[in-house]
């Protein structure tokens, strides 16, 4: 039987969690942000982030609960004119991605807020079928943080 995903705020999960599963060197290999050690102190300012997010616009990024245990964190986050969807797995769950995308793109069209989705990958990301069954076209690459990304839009509407 596959698993009941659940969302939760990031503040409500264990801070440990989140700090061993961004500590895991399988997840920079595709993370060109995540930059020099996760620890606690690491953490905390993530979330505090994350949360602001909320504060700021009304959504943000959020746990993914499979069956109540902690598989990731994602969702929409404003940057820009655009509301990116992020989807950040812990290795073992790699396989729920895109079911949980599927229910975060099911929010999103059911939020007025939202009339576009972005999604902004690595270029180490070469498996891309999923985003084009989506229905995701690409814009183009953009620069983040210093670093390159290819862009996808997704219309929500």
């Amino acid at each position: 039987m596959a698993p009941r995903i659940t969302f939760a705020r990031l503040d409500r999960i264990d801070p440990e969690l989140i700090r061993a599963h961004m500590s895991d060197p399988r997840m920079a290999a595709h993370m060109p942000l995540l930059a020099g050690p996760w620890d606690h102190a690491a953490t905390r300012r993530f979330v505090a982030a994350k949360e602001a997010c909320w504060q700021r616009d009304g959504l943000g990024h959020r746990a993914f609960l499979a069956d109540g245990t902690y598989v990731g964190w994602g969702g929409l986050q404003r940057e820009g004119e655009d509301w990116d969807l992020g989807l950040v797995l812990t290795p073992a769950a790699f396989g729920l991605g895109p079911r949980i995308a599927r229910l975060l793109l099911a929010e999103a069209r059911q939020d007025d807020r939202v009339p576009h989705v972005t999604f902004l990958l690595p270029p180490s990301r070469r498996h891309l079928g999923a985003l084009r069954r989506l229905g995701a076209v690409a814009q183009g690459e953009v620069r983040q943080g210093g670093a390159l990304f290819r862009k996808f839009r997704l219309e929500t509407r």
